[in-house]
């Protein structure tokens, strides 16, 4: 049998005695109290957005440009739906 990247089949799991699960630490969650998780969370947060790829300014007026377009073609197309439903209830309700 194959072993896909992102397999859930895990045969070393099987073959570990199950006396070493009991003498696993919890790695990085094991620090006590909950200041020492709290800044562990926020190493994990830092290191994050350290992999973010940030837009370049262009790139991003480009992106805030192609959405505020996009926001006032759909209001538009909103407005006209609206206006014709309201007509038309008009219509068959008089």
């Amino acid at each position: 049998m194959t072993d896909a990247v992102g397999s859930i089949d895990m045969p070393d799991a099987e073959d570990e005695a199950p006396e070493s699960k009991k003498n696993r630490k919890g790695g990085k969650r094991a620090k006590k109290g909950p200041l020492g998780r709290l800044a562990l969370f926020y190493r994990q947060i830092v290191a994050e957005l350290r992999k973010v790829v940030w837009p370049t300014r262009s790139q991003l007026s480009t992106y805030t440009t192609v959405v505020i377009i996009f926001v006032v073609i759909m209001i538009a197309m909103v407005t006209v739906i609206d206006l014709g439903f309201t007509e038309a209830v008009k219509y068959v309700f008089g």
